[in-house]
Order: structure tokens, then C-alpha cells, then sequence
């Protein structure tokens, strides 16, 4: 149904460069150790973050620039430390990480007890500035801003608790010598801090559209929308009633917001998966609002999409079967993957849902495929993939986040081909219904019928 091209491979693209540096610093033909590469966060540029162990037992963040693709580092600690979130301004002058504080291997499995939070200057004297030391876990995202690297002097910084608050730290900047960039006033930085939202449960990040969606309850389940502008204000953009249970979350969640690989979370504490996604590019927009809720007792599975720009919501359950092993409840999440206006509902090994949200009313727009011919073609099981966010809205980013591997992801023209074709071999997508059928025809002359090649197909 998709098909891939690997972006991005963290063996082949980082990895073998870290080992050639470590070599040099050792003074060594080749460096065998294990550096211990992970990665960190992924920025509105694609840029990817990582962090490795290095050969004199510290600990260093880098950055893997898609475009050239060029490896640099960013800064180097002076030991061996957990990175647990980060995130690196446009202008390459600041860097925010939040450190767990719990650096035994026998406790990098349990809840992090500490976390220090820092901005470090990297531009180019390397001085750090204490923003955060709590008993919970801090996640960290600079605001990207549409401004030329000289004359960038502040930066707007994202900080979110695990206590359920996030603030804006202004942060102003000036230069030094003509090219060094360094903290104006650190010692007032605590000054310029502006709370943003309280009492979070569930939280996301869209880095492409500058937007930040937030679920707070009281009596009901509110989605708020947070939009972020060029002059550095915000506005709640958009408030949505949502029918989720009543605990839905026992523990705040961060969506999209980098990879912490020093806290893991109890699978059976994820009631409720939660996605939101915009399609901006289109003259048409949307937004979809997904959320998935596996039945304990059964094995079965609810997930509801809200079309935002439609005003109404399409609930879908389906039924596993007793034929397969029985599932974790953390299994039974589906992905969600948003390709233009279809939305990608995909268990693995048990079906694949294409949900055309602009023709929701009608059934026959939408592509519902069962059995192993739905496999993606990924290592990773579907609760192990992550959505990213790219600019090109016909196509998806998926990261494999245990091997490393980042997958652009588009539908599949010869998938949909073959569903139309009378005379395939049984087994074959093509012995399906006919509105299954009419559904492929119009992904590929509406969708995709820009192509005619395609057309002619």
C-alpha cells in the first residue's frame, strides 16, 4: 500500500563518521568501542539530533544536516551523561537539553527521580545557564523563526513539565567580537518567563505549522490549540470538546516531541493513543484529530477520527478475530499515518484502514485491507514507528527509532493498480468488492491525477 524510500540511516550516516573521530582522537587506525549513538529529536529543518558516548568517557551531541549531509558537533560533556530531551535553535548559538538524572544501567529502565535542565551556549563559548532542577521530566523545543542568522539576536524556547505546565523563556541574545553570540543578562533569563498552558494531561508539538495542541480536563476533555507567530506571540487558536474516558491518562504524555531513552513508559497506563494532524498545503485544509482505545475483554479495537474541518467524527470498531495470538493492550493501538487527506489507520498483520477525510460521508472513498498483504514493509512493528512531520504534505516520515532508519512514505500507485485489475490471481488485492475498488480508482485520478502516465495505466 506504501512505498518507501530510506531518508535516513543512523549506521551509515552517523555512526561510521563518530567511529572515524573517535579514531583520530585516540590516535588509532580503527575505534571498535561502543559509542552508544541515540537519537534525540528531529528538527523543523529534518535535521536529526543525537548523542554518543565518546572515548574519554563523556558524552557528546550532534547534529546530522539532511541537506549536505554533513555531520557536526555541537557539545561535548564532561562525563557520561542521560540525555533525556533536546533540542537545537535555528541559528545553531543555543542548546537545550534536559538531563536525567539517574545514570546506573540498572536504573535506566525506572522513572526518572531527577532532571536538570540547561541552555548552553555553543556559539562559541560553551557557557550553561540552569532553567529547570525538578522530580519530574522536562521536555525541551525551540520555536523555529523565519529570520537571517545575523541578525537573530533572541531565541524563544518551549519548556513542558511532567507536573503539567509549559512555559516560553524569551531568551535575548547578543554579540561579542563581532561573531561570538552569548546570553544577554542570564541572570534575568527566570524574568522573561511566560506560562502558556496549565494542567496538561496529553500534549503535542507541530514543528511545521508552530503549533502546540494541549489537553487539559475538568469536567470534560478539552484539545486547545496554541499558535506561535513570527513576532513571537501566541494565540489559542481553536478549543475542541473531545468524549474520552474518564482516565484515559494516568500519566502525562509528550507527542512529537524528541526521544527519551531513559524513561519508558508501563504500556498498560496508555488507555488512549492520540494524534492530531494538519494538512496546510492544500487548498482545501483539514485537521483530523485521531484517537485509538483497545477493548480489555475482547479482542477488539475502537478508534475515532474527528474531521475538525468537517465538523463530525467517524468512530470505527473493529474485530480481531480469535484466530491470532491474543494482544497486549499496548499492541492493539494502531498507527496513524497522514498522508495528504487520507488518513492511515494500520495494525500489522491485521489491516490497513484509508480514510478519506474530505469524502467521509461516503464509504466507498475509503480502503479497508486485511491480512499479511497490508504490511508495510517496515523491521519495526506498528507500535514501534514514529510519525514525523514533513513539509511535502502527498508524502510521511517514519522512523524505525531501534534501528535508526527514517522512511519517506508514499501510496503506492502499482498497489492501487493491482486492486483494479480483473485478472489478478486469487489471494490478490484485486478479488475485493467493488467499492473497494471504486475507492483505489479515485485515490489514483484524484489524488494522484496529476500523472498521466498514470491515468493511461
Amino acid at each position: 500500500m506504501l512505498k518507501l524510500k530510506q531518508q535516513f540511516d543512523l549506521q551509515r550516516d552517523v555512526v561510521f563518521d563518530i567511529l572515524r573521530k573517535e579514531a583520530s582522537v585516540c590516535r588509532v587506525k580503527e575505534y571498535s568501542e561502543d559509542v552508544d549513538t541515540r537519537i534525540l529529536n528531529t528538527e523543523r529543518d529534518g535535521s536529526v539530533l543525537y548523542s554518543w558516548k565518546g572515548a574519554t568517557g563523556t558524552t557528546r551531541i550532534g547534529k546530522y544536516d539532511p541537506y549536505t549531509k554533513q555531520n557536526k558537533l555541537l557539545y561535548t560533556f564532561d562525563k557520561q551523561v542521560c540525555v533525556s530531551s533536546c533540542s537545537l535553535n535555528k541559528e545553531e548559538t543555543l542548546l537545550a537539553v534536559s538531563l536525567a538524572q539517574n545514570t546506573s544501567a540498572q536504573q535506566r529502565l525506572k522513572p526518572i527521580s531527577r532532571c536538570l535542565t540547561l541552555l548552553i551556549e555553543i556559539h562559541p563559548i560553551n557557557n550553561t545557564k540552569v532553567l529547570k532542577a525538578v522530580d519530574c521530566r522536562v521536555k525541551v523545543q525551540f520555536l523555529h523563526q523565519e529570520t537571517e542568522w545575523k541578525s537573530a539576536l533572541e531565541s524563544h524556547l518551549l519548556l513542558f513539565t511532567e507536573d503539567g505546565y509549559v512555559d516560553l523563556y524569551h531568551v535575548l541574545l547578543s554579540k561579542q567580537e563581532g561573531y561570538r553570540v552569548v546570553l544577554s543578562n542570564p541572570e534575568r533569563l527566570s524574568r522573561a518567563v511566560e506560562r502558556i498552558i496549565e494542567d496538561f494531561c496529553w500534549v503535542q508539538w507541530d514543528g511545521h505549522t508552530q503549533r502546540l495542541y494541549c489537553l487539559t480536563r475538568k469536567d470534560k476533555f478539552l484539545l486547545r490549540c496554541v499558535q506561535f507567530y513570527q513576532n513571537h506571540s501566541c494565540d489559542t487558536v481553536l478549543e475542541l470538546v473531545l468524549e474520552l474516558p474518564a482516565n484515559a491518562f494516568r500519566a502525562v504524555r509528550f507527542v512529537s516531541l524528541g526521544f527519551d531513552h531513559y524513561h519508558v513508559e508501563k504500556p498498560e497506563q496508555e488507555l488512549v493513543r492520540m494524534r492530531v494532524f494538519t494538512n496546510r498545503l492544500e487548498q482545501e485544509r483539514s485537521m483530523c484529530v485521531c484517537y485509538s482505545q483497545p477493548l480489555k475483554d475482547k479482542q477488539e479495537l475502537t478508534y475515532t477520527v474527528v474531521l475538525v474541518h468537517k465538523d463530525c467524527s467517524k468512530r470505527f470498531r473493529v474485530c480481531l478475530g480469535n484466530d491470532k495470538p491474543s494482544l497486549n493492550s499496548h499492541q492493539l493501538h494502531p498507527l496513524f499515518i497522514p498522508i495528504g487527506y487520507y488518513i492511515l489507520v494500520y495494525l500489522q498483520g491485521y489491516f490497513l484502514h484509508c480514510i478519506n477525510t474530505r469524502q467521509h460521508e461516503m464509504l466507498c472513498h475509503s480502503l479497508f485491507l486485511t491480512g499479511q498483504d497490508v504490511n508495510l514493509g517496515m523491521q519495526s512493528q506498528s507500535d514501534a514507528l514514529t510519525v514525523m512531520h514533513k513539509e511535502d504534505e502527498t508524502s510521511v516520515c517514519l522512523l524505525e527509532l531501534a534501528c535508526g532508519s527514517i522512511h519517506i512514505a508514499e501510496l503506492s500507485p502499482a498497489y492501487l493498480l493491482q486492486i483494479l485489475r480483473s485478472d489478478a490471481s486469487p489471494g490478490c488485492p484485486s478479488s475485493r468488492t467493488d467499492p473497494l475498488r471504486l475507492a483505489a480508482l479515485h485515490c489514483l485520478l484524484v489524488f494522484m491525477g496529476d500523472d498521466l502516465k498514470l491515468e493511461l495505466k
